[in-house]
């Protein structure tokens, strides 16, 4: 007889790391909400939400704060993933808010900020104490510097200086009315090992993220695909390229990156080797400062 091997793999642990953490969640906070936006880690964090509670329904609502620039492919996507699970989805439109005069849009065009007190106000009109955010730590400098348990205050705001420690796991739910909690399953994932899940487990993904022939123009370096949101400005010259998304944000501020990846073992073999983030190499709403997340969490940002 062979001695079973109880010892798991990688991603194995990732993952019953990450669905400890969402059912920690369930059990100590009265009313989470899941950030799905239809990029690929909110994909992947629903998934392990649904392995979470199987057979049982996620029992918990999702949100996405909706800039109005979103890609059609990626909504369609939402769309179709939140019918197939019968979860409730909940819409906080940046639109919307702004033909009220709630929030006023910044002249760049970026519309990151802005979302910050649209989040907010959906937090508060729901009564959500807990927000699943897809956030991993190899994102962003500012990520990095992220709890499992995020704890912000009543006006949503977050104070790097002042986090709980987070010893052997143990995770501090406690919080006082108004207060909430940004819970990160996938904090100790990188963008490998998310492409890595997504190839295991056969999860459907938007074909933005694979590569093919699309119409761009270069700017500041970035290659933005042609579309209603990019429109070629003067002494821009639109060509044909091989082209990939590895992140989806807003339309009109997301490049894509040359690539003949057109399945996602093909992705995993382009991102094994890479050496920079996918924020840092397609993100132009990053462009401006260093420390241009670590300001927008402060405010609120998730």
């Amino acid at each position: 007889m062979t001695t079973p091997d109880y010892r798991l793999t990688q991603l194995e642990t990732l993952e019953a790391e990450s669905i400890h953490v969402i059912r920690e969640v369930a059990a100590e906070l009265e009313r989470p909400v899941l950030l799905f936006s239809g990029g690929k880690d909110s994909i992947v964090m629903l998934e392990l939400a649904r392995k979470a509670f199987a057979p049982a329904r996620i029992p918990f609502p999702v949100m996405h704060v909706d800039t109005g620039l979103n890609f059609p492919d990626v909504l369609e996507f939402r769309d179709k993933r939140v019918a197939e699970l019968g979860v409730q989805l909940v819409v906080a439109s940046v639109p919307d808010a702004i033909a009220r005069g709630v929030v006023k849009e910044e002249p760049n065009g970026s519309r990151n900020r802005i979302q910050t007190p649209v989040l907010l106000d959906a937090v508060e009109e729901h009564g959500f104490t807990a927000l699943f955010g897809g956030a991993r730590r190899d994102e962003d400098k500012a990520r990095a510097k992220e709890r499992v348990f995020s704890f912000r205050d009543e006006f949503g705001q977050w104070d790097p200086k002042n986090q709980r420690p987070e010893l052997w796991d143990l995770y501090n739910g406690r919080i006082h009315l108004g207060e909430s909690i940004r819970v990160f399953p996938l904090s100790n994932w990188t963008e490998l090992d998310v492409w890595q899940y997504i190839a295991r487990e056969g999860i459907a993904i938007p074909p933005l993220y694979l590569a093919q022939e699309r119409e761009v123009v270069e700017r500041q370096g970035m290659l933005y695909a042609v579309n209603e949101f990019v429109r070629p400005r003067e002494g821009e010259r639109v060509f044909r390229e091989s082209v990939r998304y590895r992140t989806v944000g807003d339309a009109n501020l997301t490049a894509a990156v040359r690539s003949r990846a057109t399945t996602v073992e093909e992705v995993i073999a382009e991102v094994a080797v890479t050496r920079m983030t996918e924020r840092g190499a397609t993100r132009g709403d990053d462009k401006v400062s260093d420390a241009a997340m670590e300001d927008r969490k402060k405010e609120g940002y998730f």
